[in-house]
């Protein structure tokens, strides 16, 4: 499964950026340039557990079951995760359920390198991330 283009641009991004701190500032760049996430949004429903800071993920599903498009809106409190947010939200953009469920996120977002440059609560953070979105779609696909 191929990730979306607009993931590719941020992986292409990330190979001319050699240095971390300036990785860590381009991601935190991206989750600056989302949309803010509605507070009325910011609800139990929405909390994904399992991460250090406050994040929320909402899906937003266009059409049924596995050729249903997944879009989603999300936020946090902190910086890097917003970023990290942003990333997924590229990665996952205008997929269907059935597209979604086959992408490989951590590998995709082990091609960054993130993985190895996270702390250990971020990338459980990460992980809750990835399969709040996989749950969303493996139930559309069900």
């Amino acid at each position: 499964m191929m990730a979306s283009e607009q993931f590719e641009e941020i992986a292409e991004d990330f190979s001319f950026l050699d240095d971390w701190e300036d990785r860590y500032r381009y991601v935190i760049d991206l989750g600056k340039q989302m949309p803010d996430m509605d507070d009325a949004h910011k609800i139990p429903e929405t909390k994904v557990n399992g991460c250090a800071s406050q994040v929320w993920i909402m899906p937003d599903i266009d059409g049924q079951g596995a050729d249903a498009i997944i879009r989603f809106t999300g936020d946090s409190d902190a910086m890097i995760v917003r970023g990290l947010i942003a990333v997924l939200h590229a990665l996952y953009s205008g997929l269907t359920a059935k597209q979604a469920v086959a992408v490989d996120a951590l590998a995709e977002m082990g091609r960054l390198g993130l993985d190895q440059h996270l702390s250990a609560q971020r990338s459980n953070g990460l992980r809750a991330m990835i399969e709040r979105l996989d749950v969303i779609a493996a139930k559309l696909v069900s």
